[in-house]
């Protein structure tokens, strides 16, 4: 058991000298227990403080704390833990183990510091060697083990069933909806649709409607329409479920839907946000069925501009059920079912994107794998996911969708001083400008590979990236510099957010954005449809604006939340299929990129699979290296060799850890 003290003694803890400079941030922690706290760019301190294990005083990984500055010294600003102002978590999966007579749980999450003792008392049941989810119901003393208790047994360890609950559990993904959601949800299912809901709603169920998911999609959101209304000009339909139809406000439905905010996509399973009889049968657009929905409608010409818009409650029956598979081929071949329309739409949907990159949107795709899985859900083959025209079209249509609709829900703005624009409340897909430093540091690096790079006003202006990730497209570029540019450009950038306060989307390089396309499937998707059914009814918020627009705010925020622990553990899902892919590769030589830089080593990407490694310093025996952080290589120091972010290399699988969900590579 790694106690306190012991962890202590092992890191030669040093105690501190106190100012009175206290600042707030979330804390970040390393798997070797240092903290890092983000408060560094906003009080010019340049790099975020580091906070050593002695001092963080029981924070744990994404905890709101306040923090001491110590003394500025030579090298990184350091600081110390005072209080503890809310926690991001407090339970924890892992495995039960017992050392003399002590229970105790070793976490599953690497950022877990410190094991937790278990009372035999509170065990509830279970076993050594089990896998199990624990509450933490004591920590006040950081000199002392924090005390828990066994909330949930979760099976075998290693057993994929067991490890995938156990990845969603802890990110606070519950697998089963509650007794009384469900059964609300089956009274719903079981009502269906009554002909009372036809009425006052726009009728396309005679008008050419299909869908092009996935092929392993069970849950339909989205829908298009298509009618030629003259030569050269045509009514587009994107239908969406109408959700907030069936989900009202303060139902059970409605508490866990908000509670969740989104449906979390494992590798093997999708964990949704609604019960399936509605998320993947009532609610969804599946063919040969009328489907309740909420649309944008729009008239445009051959060169997609948009002559007319509508938006409202509408009907649909949905004549067609494509794959993205199946949608790639009817563009490009005249024989195949719905060829005119698909290669209309496709032709639409190209100038949609020139547009947005003539505007400055910017080019940031980067490939992705899936696993196949055997019965047992044992990954026995990756292949890469490919992003065809059919992708790309309906990406397009669904972005103006959201943009035509964040547009229609925002106050306008007005000239008249004296007038106030209207008082409206939306919530908006925001993505803020990059962070000077992340810039500047981007700029060094680009610099260093050889290209021209300017800043203006500490940003790189977004056509300059542009014009770079296209120059990338030549023949004669190497994959691997392009890798490693797209790989650097992604990391420089702010993360997309919910917010009530419009910054705008730099990334897409629209003024206004929300999501209003997936109802089913994202929380902020149905708030924004009942802003848009409020607004068509021309209700207005009459009272209590300032407490309607912090409990919007309230709702963005949570929703943000929950959107990157879903995006964590969807990572941390391929991750344990990847690491499980090459525990039986032990010894087999790979190509590799090398994917990131540290002081301990590098990480490197296996080339058709994606499975990430490290090659530990140590096990680069044939030199001496040192890593420059601001041009993310590592220098022998002999012999002068460098390693650079993006570059191709030889691996050679060491050895697996699937507790810890790490795979060690080394060069060969």
């Amino acid at each position: 058991m790694v106690t306190i003290m012991k962890y202590e003694k092992e890191h030669k803890v040093k105690h501190s000298h106190k100012n009175s400079d206290k600042l707030q941030g979330i804390i970040s922690i390393s798997s070797k227990g240092t903290g890092y706290v983000a408060i560094g760019e906003e009080k010019n301190i340049g790099q975020d403080p580091e906070i050593d294990f002695k001092h963080l005083n029981t924070a744990l990984n994404g905890d709101m704390v306040e923090i001491l500055m110590h003394p500025k010294g030579k090298g990184r600003q350091t600081a110390e833990v005072t209080k503890i102002i809310s926690r991001a978590k407090m339970r924890f999966a892992g495995i039960i183990e017992k050392e003399d007579s002590l229970f105790f749980l070793k976490p599953d999450d690497t950022k877990m510091y410190v094991d937790i003792l278990i009372l035999e008392s509170n065990l509830n049941g279970a076993k050594i060697g089990q896998k199990v989810f624990v509450e933490i119901t004591s920590w006040t003393d950081p000199r002392k083990a924090p005390e828990g208790k066994v909330v949930k047994v979760l099976g075998r360890p290693g057993d994929n069933d067991t490890e995938m609950h156990a990845i969603a559990i802890e990110k606070g993904f519950a697998a089963e909806l509650p007794n009384t959601v469900e059964e609300e949800a089956r009274k719903i299912k079981e009502a269906g649709i009554k002909d009372t809901d036809y009425v006052g709603r726009r009728d396309f169920r005679k008008t050419l409607t299909f869908t092009i998911d996935p092929s392993d999609a069970k849950d339909f959101d989205d829908a298009i329409s298509f009618k030629e209304l003259k030569k050269n000009e045509y009514e587009i339909g994107i239908h969406i479920a109408d959700v907030s139809h069936y989900v009202k406000v303060g139902s059970a439905l409605d508490v866990e839907a908000k509670e969740r905010g989104t449906s979390v996509y494992l590798v093997d399973r999708t964990i949704p946000m609604l019960p399936e009889i509605l998320s993947n049968d009532l609610c969804s657009l599946v063919p040969n069925k009328d489907r309740l929905t909420m649309s944008a409608v729009f008239v445009v010409d051959q060169n997609a501009k948009v002559k007319n818009e509508w938006f409202g409650k509408t009907v649909i029956h949905s004549q067609k059920r494509f794959t993205y598979e199946e949608a790639e081929v009817s563009i490009k071949n005249a024989n195949a079912p719905l060829h005119k329309e698909l290669a209309i739409l496709n032709n639409l949907a190209k100038k949609l994107t020139k547009e947005r990159f003539a505007k400055g949107a910017i080019s940031l795709e980067q490939e992705e794998v899936k696993f196949v899985l055997d019965e047992k859900g044992t990954p026995i083959k990756v292949i890469k996911k490919e992003r065809g025209d059919s992708n790309k079209l309906i990406e397009e249509f669904m972005l103006l969708a959201n943009k035509k609709v964040a547009e229609v829900l925002s106050p306008k703005k007005t000239k008249d001083l004296k007038n106030k624009p209207e008082e409206k409340i939306s919530i908006y897909r925001v993505h803020d400008l990059p962070s000077r430093e992340k810039m500047e540091d981007l700029a060094f690096f680009l610099r260093s590979l050889g290209y021209k790079i300017s800043l203006h006003n500490g940003i790189i202006p977004k056509q300059e990236i542009n014009k770079l990730l296209e120059s990338l497209n030549n023949e004669k570029t190497s994959e691997t510099i392009k890798d490693t540019v797209q790989r650097a450009i992604v990391r420089s950038m702010a993360k997309a957010v919910y917010s009530t306060n419009n910054i705008g989307h730099y990334g897409l390089a629209f003024e206004y954005y929300t999501h209003f396309t997936s109802p089913i499937r994202r929380y902020p998707d149905i708030m924004i449809h009942r802003l848009l059914n409020d607004y068509l009814a021309n209700k207005k918020i009459n009272k209590n604006f300032r407490e309607k627009l912090h409990e919007y705010e309230n709702i963005a925020r949570i929703s943000s939340e929950q959107e990157k622990r879903a995006s964590d553990a969807e990572r941390a899902s391929i991750k344990y299929k990847q690491v499980e892919y090459m525990s039986v590769r032990l010894g087999k030589i790979f190509d590799g990129i090398i994917s990131g830089m540290t002081e301990w080593g590098m990480y490197v990407e296996e080339v058709e699979t994606k499975c990430e490694g490290l090659v530990k310093l140590r096990d680069m025996g044939e030199d001496f290296y040192v890593f420059s952080e601001k041009k993310l290589e590592l220098v022998g120091q002999k012999k002068k060799k460098k390693y650079r972010l993006g570059d191709r290399v030889k691996i050679k699988v060491k050895a697996v850890d699937l507790e810890r969900k790490t795979i060690d590579y080394v060069l060969v």
